[in-house]
């Protein structure tokens, strides 16, 4: 009985030591994330027009999943207004899938974009908000948290 705390202790030491991006391939594990990039309002809008030429098929135009194409897709495209997916992610993991793709879905690779781009795409879909709960009021979904 007494090794269980020290086995505990070695367990919670070491899981404590996985990132949120370690699953990722060791050269996406590094990458530098351009935080002042992924809130620059003009990367954003770059990002936007990529996007709208390149994604709204699938993931539609508010990136709720819900494109064109989404319908006959084996597995629904991610909805990046999800709160639950906006939890799960990182700048880290979202570059990764637009460069690589995700294997097992039909999530393709966009390497030929170039990494500036890329960050850009990133920019833009973790800029996109959930819409407002009906009925609940606030900000009507605008940045700023007031509604006119």
């Amino acid at each position: 009985m007494k090794r269980l705390p020290t086995l505990l202790a070695i367990s919670l030491t070491f899981s404590g030591c996985r990132g949120p991006d370690s699953d990722l391939p060791p050269e996406y594990r590094g990458v530098k994330v351009p935080e002042a990039r992924l809130r620059s309002p003009e990367a954003q809008a770059r990002g936007r027009r990529l996007f709208e030429e390149n994604c709204t098929l699938c993931h539609g135009p508010r990136g709720d999943g819900h494109g064109l194409r989404s319908a006959g897709l084996a597995r629904p495209p991610a909805d990046f207004t999800n709160p639950n997916w906006r939890r799960r992610t990182t700048p880290r993991r979202t570059f990764f899938a637009i460069r690589e793709g995700l294997r097992g879905t039909p999530m393709p690779a966009w390497k030929w974009l170039g990494e500036d781009a890329a960050w850009d795409l990133v920019a833009c879909v973790l800029s996109l908000e959930a819409p407002p709960a009906p009925g609940a009021g606030g900000s009507g979904g605008r940045p700023g948290g007031t509604s006119r």
